[in-house]
């Protein structure tokens, strides 16, 4: 867990900013009815992914090893499908997401 230390300062970031909840809410529209997991909580496991080195989709693979750290992470082909899908969604799920981060910097 020492490892993670930066992670869990930018995990306590995006909740105290409340990203997270930002996020949710921008990309409900892209969750399925039936899904486990959030697809805003995807996009955030994969940018803390990328703060600690990744450089792949499949290295959220780091965050899923520490479950009472980071708590579910999605497989990798569910996380692989969401990426999918936001992609061919054109401009619409960028612009959530622009729309998401837009609205907790100017809350922050």
């Amino acid at each position: 867990m020492v490892s993670q230390a930066g992670a869990v300062l930018l995990l306590e970031t995006v909740r105290k900013t409340g990203l997270d909840q930002a996020m949710s809410a921008a990309l409900a529209p892209w969750r399925k009815p039936r899904a486990a997991h959030d697809p805003g909580k995807i996009l955030l496991d994969l940018a803390l992914a990328v703060a600690l080195g990744g450089d792949c989709l499949a290295d959220v693979a780091m965050l899923r090893c520490e479950p009472a750290l980071f708590g579910p992470v999605a497989s990798d082909p569910t996380v692989s499908r969401l990426i999918d899908t936001l992609a061919a969604s054109d401009e619409k799920a960028l612009q959530a997401v622009r729309s998401a981060r837009s609205e907790v910097r100017s809350r922050v």
